[in-house]
């Protein structure tokens, strides 16, 4: 079985329930504070949102490249790619019909290269358990982007032992996987499960730094 068979498997089983719902009080907690720390990086970015290009890589059911719209990237700027089917058919049954949508690797994906402002992912390398794939994929994220563009990373720092699945990526990886790029890197996200179990008190909680376990990266070209 090919490592992208292998995740494609590994997200089938994967019963999220409604784990990752903004109803709940530690989704949305999670959610505003890295919606926070991003504007705040990408305000930093020059020219207007409407003139960036911008691809995800694993844009699931498009989130992410909705909150782009509300940011007033154009949806002509916008592409996604996805691995698995039916995210991608709930991506283009929420998004604007000319957002481009991508199935498959995207590691191979038809993007020009030094074509986007932006490239984002969100706890898709924690997926990747094959050190070459996360190669191949982080190169092609690279070769995408223009110059004095940057890849916007979301994700996980540290291993979680109940989840034989994924891994976490920590800064020192991400550093190998893009080494000739500036970074600026921020800790962000309590941990999950303490999260889930003590939602009212997130915010207090967060201000520990160690036990925010995601780090929020601009890698720039």
């Amino acid at each position: 079985m090919s490592e992208l068979d292998a995740i494609a498997e590994r997200y089938a089983r994967r019963g999220t329930g409604d784990r990752y719902s903004l109803l709940r009080p530690e989704v949305w907690q999670m959610w505003q504070e890295r919606q926070r720390e991003l504007l705040k990086l990408l305000a930093q970015r020059p020219g207007h949102p409407a003139d960036w290009h911008a691809t995800e890589v694993g844009c699931g059911a498009g989130g992410n490249l909705l909150e782009l719209l509300h940011l007033g990237l154009q949806p002509a700027h916008l592409t996604g790619i996805e691995l698995l089917p039916e995210r991608l058919s709930a991506a283009r049954a929420t998004l604007p019909e000319r957002v481009r949508l991508l199935a498959g690797d995207a590691s191979t994906a038809d993007i020009p290269d030094a074509s986007q402002d932006l490239v984002l992912q969100s706890t898709v390398f924690s997926s990747i358990l094959d050190d070459q794939l996360q190669q191949r994929v982080a190169d092609a994220m690279w070769r995408w982007l223009k110059p004095g563009g940057a890849v916007v990373w979301y994700d996980f720092t540290v291993d979680n032992p109940r989840n034989p699945d994924v891994r976490g990526v920590p800064l020192k990886r991400v550093r190998q996987l893009f080494p000739q790029a500036r970074f600026t890197a921020r800790r962000v996200t309590l941990a999950p499960p303490l999260a889930r179990a003590f939602p009212l008190a997130y915010p207090f909680f967060n201000l520990v730094p160690w036990l925010r376990t995601h780090r929020l990266i601009l890698i720039q070209r």
